[in-house]
């Protein structure tokens, strides 16, 4: 079977999408990400004090173009229990490939940032690659008798790997996603392994006992970082709608999955309709092949169309005809770019930027 422009299956998984799950999570549960990879100095937060995020103030300090790999950063304003300092700042990055500039990079905006608010600056990197031996720390350079550096706090995801175990007992959310990212990385772009990987994990939000509103926040991490194929995906939806039954909650409500469906079929019957036209000059068989393939490409559209119309209009209001264009108009990478931004967008003018 030919391989596609991106060197993998056809039928493979999608490439994984962790920037907007690592954002969510850190946003949703910052305080359970330093327990659990920054353990000593999460000790010394004043948590009575509910911390501050800043991330549009460090949006005006970029650096430039994003960093390869860079899937997360958060800048988030703390207190600390000794009373010495009123208030610091805590720069947070998640790393998802090896970079040879992010030592570097660490140093430049904990400087920067320390020089826009005049305040203590910590730099904490997480760095979620698979190359076991890469494990920067600092950046330093001497010369005629000047030093000029950083040393910063980093944590290893890949140190969980072996860990399986400690990783399903532990309580701390941030265990779960660390489990979800490795095998997202494991499976490489194996559907089958995603899908039992993924199925495994939704059905272990139950066992916690987390709020509602937390496993909801989980379920949206898991479904934005293992993408599925259009088939595997499909099998998910009805998976979890059944769970969803038998356990009498709903990550998904209703109205939305009448659109998702609604979305399938609409775009399964018009590509077998083309698929049949097609099969009159180049062979039946073929034909219809290549529509059923076309039909499910479609439906995805349609139904991610329908339900980021959907979620727009119920967070923004009635849709402009502009607005309504643009996604009439844009590819199935736009959508899913579009709802993947959608939780921290205040307007819709963000969701679209």
């Amino acid at each position: 079977m030919a391989l596609g422009d991106t060197g993998r299956m056809p039928n493979a998984a999608p490439s994984a999408r962790y920037d907007s799950p690592w954002k969510a999570a850190l946003t949703h549960a910052f305080r359970a990400f330093m327990r659990f990879f920054f353990p000593v100095l999460s000790a010394e937060i004043d948590w009575t004090k509910r911390p501050r995020f800043r991330d549009k103030e460090l949006a005006g300090i970029n650096l430039g173009g994003k960093p390869d790999g860079l899937v997360a950063d958060k800048l988030v304003e703390v207190a600390l229990l000794d009373g010495r300092i009123q208030w610091v700042l805590v720069h947070v990055e998640v790393q998802a490939q090896r970079d040879a500039t992010l030592a570097r990079r660490v140093l430049d905006y904990n400087y920067r940032i320390f020089t826009q608010y005049a305040q203590p600056v910590a730099s904490l990197v997480l760095l979620a690659d698979d190359d076991p031996r890469w494990l920067p720390r600092a950046f330093h350079n001497e010369v005629l008798g000047t030093v000029m550096g950083i040393s910063f706090a980093s944590a290893k995801l890949m140190s969980y790997a072996a860990r399986t175990e400690e990783l399903l007992a532990s309580h701390n959310p941030f265990a779960w996603i660390t489990l979800a990212h490795l095998r997202t990385q494991q499976a490489r772009h194996d559907p089958a392994q995603l899908y039992a990987a993924k199925w495994q994990l939704t059905k272990l939000l139950y066992q916690h006992g987390w709020r509602k509103q937390r496993i909801i926040v989980l379920f949206k991490v898991i479904d934005w970082m293992m993408a599925l194929p259009e088939l595997h995906q499909e099998r998910y939806w009805r998976a979890l709608l059944k769970l969803e039954k038998e356990r009498k909650m709903e990550w998904i409500s209703p109205l939305e999955q009448a659109f998702i469906d609604k979305g399938w079929r609409k775009g399964l019957k018009k590509g077998l309709e083309q698929g049949m036209e097609r099969g009159r000059e180049q062979g039946l068989e073929q034909g219809l092949e290549q529509g059923i393939e076309q039909g499910l490409a479609l439906g995805r559209k349609e139904g991610a169309l329908a339900l980021l119309e959907r979620q727009l209009t119920r967070r923004f209001g009635a849709l402009p005809k502009t607005v309504r264009s643009k996604l009439a108009k844009a590819t199935l990478e736009q959508l899913e770019a579009w709802s993947d931004a959608l939780p921290e967008s205040q307007s819709l003018k963000q969701v679209f930027d």
